[in-house]
């Protein structure tokens, strides 16, 4: 994979756009998560007016549990929740959408979950030709709005992200709206949470959150400023192979196929540009 990426040209890389992008402020560091208004509109944009409307800010990381997710959220009683403001209580579900206008990169191996795996503006994807939807999968640092059983009630109030194994049966399930593109070591190795479904069952045990910003709304000296590889170039479809049929001296075998979970997708800093550091 690094004589792929040495090969890849300037126009391979996408910049972040500062509009779509998040900053999660941790005492340990900064996550930075990318949006998917092509998936989640109604979700992006309310998630935008909570963050904006400072919901997060103050609030805590509530849940921890193995091989699964790390979600944050208002800890408080169920009568005294923080307000949202201007943002909404509920929203239509974004579970799939019409794949038609979708730039579709698919991979060439099968699914368990569904007909076709592959890519769409860097995100992990899915789609049914026969019913023309599509939609993000669940693989590792992906980002999704927890909800009750309504499928009305995730509004992005609660937001969990992917920490272990992929749990694709989740898909099509809940509105997943982005993913981590940068600091997940700092959710992965948050301590496990002792109660039922790994919820902390101690306030001193939640880990607080500083504040959540749109990248945007943060003067340029503060922002990290990263790029992603863009997976419609012919240098993503290379590293697909590679990956598929690893060249490595280690590899006596070459399994010939590649979960869409499994592709890595990469991430560097803008070549020239100061980063603010963690």
């Amino acid at each position: 994979m690094a004589d792929v990426l040495a090969a890849a040209k300037p126009s391979d890389w996408r910049t972040l756009d500062p509009d779509n992008t998040l900053y999660l402020e941790l005492a340990s560091g900064r996550v930075v998560i990318e949006l998917a208004p092509e998936f989640a509109p109604q979700h992006v944009a309310n998630i935008r007016t909570l963050v904006r409307g400072k919901y997060f800010d103050g609030l805590s990381i509530v849940r921890s549990q193995d091989n699964f997710v790390v979600q944050w959220a208002d800890p408080a009683d169920a009568d005294h929740k923080k307000s949202v403001g201007d943002a909404k209580k509920k929203l239509t579900p974004e579970f799939d959408r019409r794949a038609a206008g979708l730039q579709f990169v698919a991979l060439p191996d099968p699914d368990t979950y569904a007909p076709q795996t592959g890519f769409v503006s860097g995100l992990p994807a899915a789609r049914d030709k026969a019913d023309g939807t599509a939609w993000l999968v669940h693989c590792y640092s992906m980002v999704g709005a927890g909800r009750d059983n309504d499928v009305d009630t995730g509004p992005g109030t609660e937001i969990y992200v992917v920490s272990g194994h992929s749990p694709r049966q989740l898909d099509r399930n809940v509105a997943l709206f982005g993913r981590v593109v940068y600091g997940m070591e700092l959710l992965a190795i948050m301590p496990r949470g002792p109660a039922p479904m790994g919820f902390y069952d101690k306030a001193e045990q939640r880990v607080p959150i500083r504040e959540i910003r749109v990248a945007a709304d943060v003067p340029a000296d503060q922002r990290t400023n990263l790029q992603l590889l863009r997976t419609d170039t012919q240098t993503f479809t290379d590293l697909i192979e590679a990956r598929r049929n690893r060249q490595d001296e280690w590899y006596k075998h070459k399994a010939g196929r590649i979960d869409v979970c499994n592709v890595p997708l990469p991430v560097r800093a803008v070549p020239g540009e100061k980063n603010r550091g963690n």
